[in-house]
Parts: C-alpha cells; structure tokens; sequence
C-alpha cells in the first residue's frame, strides 16, 4: 500500500464523512445530524488560518485515515501550539501506519508553520490509540477537568 497524507479537499466530502461519523461513534456519540457535518466540513474547508485543518491518508483512491488540527495562542509559548483534535483511522486499515504517518503529517504541518508544540488527548480507554502515542510523543502528567453540566 502506497499511503500519502495530504490537505482535505473540497471533493472528499463524503469519504470524510463516513470516517468522521467513525470517529464519533467510537467515542459513543452516533447519530449526528446532516447540519452538524455540514458545518465541520465547511470550517475546514473555509481556508481561515485561525480556524481548524484537516488532513487525510489516501492510498490507491481511497480515504484511510483523517485528522484535524488547530494552531492557537499560549502565553506560555509565543510561538502557539497546536492541537490535533481528531485522528481516526478506518477499521480496516488498522494496524498499517495511517494513524502514525497522520500524526507525522501534523507535526510537519507544525513545524511549518512554526509552531512546534503539539497536544491532543484521548481517552484513557482508548488502549491501542495509547500504545502508538507512546511512540510518537511524550505523556504529559495533567489531568483534563471539564466544567460540570
């Protein structure tokens, strides 16, 4: 398999659909409306610097893999950082380097941008996500609190 990592393109809307509803379902939140694809589709493809970026893995026509990033200010970093909100690979390519070569792309990205610093979380459960990270970067020891419904 021949795998490249390229920008989301206006023409992969569907693709990218089927894996960002994967996404959400793997995190248990199904049943998402047309409107709330809509709008996340747009958001990465409106071209605002400030807003966020996709990234997919490609390999003889089909979409593999996706994952979306955002640069933003921090007072402890001049430079800002980036957080990789989103990463998710097709079951069916699992276990093949899409997830790994995604990172890799946002990390190129980054450093392109000038902004070297990158974050995401996952959740504590998520074991075989884990164990690729652990390769690819560094645990940080904080604890995410959320605000209380």
């Amino acid at each position: 398999m021949t795998l490249a990592i390229r920008p989301l393109r206006p023409g992969d809307r569907d693709p990218w659909q089927r894996l960002y509803d994967g996404y959400h379902r793997f995190y248990d939140r199904p049943d998402l409306p047309a409107a709330f694809f809509d709008a996340a589709f747009a958001r990465l493809m409106s071209g605002d610097a400030r807003d966020f970026h996709g990234l997919v893995a490609e390999a003889d026509g089909h979409l593999l893999g996706l994952t979306h990033y955002v640069f933003h200010p921090n007072l402890w970093r001049p430079e800002g950082v980036c957080y990789l909100q989103d990463l998710f690979t097709a079951p069916e390519a699992r276990g093949q380097g899409v997830a790994r070569a995604l990172i890799k792309g946002v990390y190129a990205a980054a450093d392109a941008a000038g902004v070297p610093a990158v974050y995401w979380l996952t959740a504590e459960t998520n074991y075989p996500g884990r164990m690729l990270y652990d390769r690819v970067a560094v645990k940080s020891p904080f604890i995410r609190y959320n605000r209380a419904p």
